[in-house]
């Protein structure tokens, strides 16, 4: 399924779009060493409770997961990408977090990630991978504009990635977004220019370059939802929701500049 969305459901997918980047910011401001994922997640199901919104997580139950996943953000540290489920693990200077969160407000979803590291340690190759992908990200959402067509995002990110000496993995990526929170089009993290689906404005699009630093292959924690390096390299993921308007692409869920 793809929705369009009216200029109605807009001003609710931006409104939605802020609660997300506010709660996603104060998490990674509130995470320190030897904060415990479980207490990440308290706090943002916390939070969405607060905002009158609901967890696109908590009853999320896909073929690829073990189901339902039961909390309200994913929490993926080190070799961990995508899918972190919370579990009892207390941070250590120099982790590297993912934090991803997907929430829906007056029937309309938004999904964003970060990833960042934990403390004071120095990690030069992790901060320039988790560079990597916010540049990326950049690239997707620069190309996003009504006319171009799913591969020219999928080329921009891809290249971005590829051009930093990253593999990339084409099984999950972006995807649109509406009163559910993954619809289609997929929008795979590489591919061809001038292929796929036709932007139009209204659309919706959660982007989300992630890349593993010497692999491309995935593995499944015995959880049954985290998704792991192979070679248990570090990882990181960057992600926005954006909406195509006729000017281009908004991006909705950019954090104010007095919650950075």
């Amino acid at each position: 399924m793809i929705e369009i969305l009216g200029p109605t459901e807009l001003a609710r997918a931006r409104r939605t779009g802020k609660l997300v980047a506010r709660i996603l910011q104060t998490l990674r401001n509130r995470t320190v060493v030897g904060t415990n994922l479980l207490d990440i997640d308290r706090w943002a199901a916390a939070m969405i409770e607060e905002a009158g919104a609901s967890s696109c997580y908590v009853d999320y139950a896909p073929s690829f997961g073990r189901g339902p996943f039961g909390h309200y953000i994913c929490t993926s540290v080190n070799d961990a990408v995508l899918h972190g489920l919370p579990h009892d693990y207390s941070l250590s200077d120099g982790d590297l977090l993912s934090l991803d969160i997907a929430i829906t407000l007056d029937g309309v979803a938004a999904d964003s990630a970060v990833s960042f590291i934990v403390g004071e340690s120095s990690h030069p190759s992790s901060v320039a991978m988790i560079e990597a992908t916010q540049t990326a990200l950049r690239a997707g959402i620069a190309a996003a504009k009504p006319g171009a067509r799913i591969g020219d995002l999928s080329y921009a990110i891809g290249s971005v990635l590829e051009d930093a000496g990253y593999q990339v993995n084409t099984q999950y990526g972006g995807h649109g977004i509406g009163s559910t929170m993954h619809q289609d089009p997929h929008v795979p993290n590489a591919g061809r220019p001038g292929r796929g689906y036709k932007l139009r404005p209204g659309l919706l699009l959660a982007l989300e370059p992630w890349v593993m630093a010497d692999t491309a292959e995935l593995v499944t924690d015995g959880d049954g939802w985290t998704l792991r390096s192979a070679t248990g390299c570090r990882t990181a993921h960057s992600e926005h929701t954006i909406a195509i308007t006729e000017d281009g692409a908004e991006i909705l869920t950019a954090p104010a500049p007095d919650q950075l």
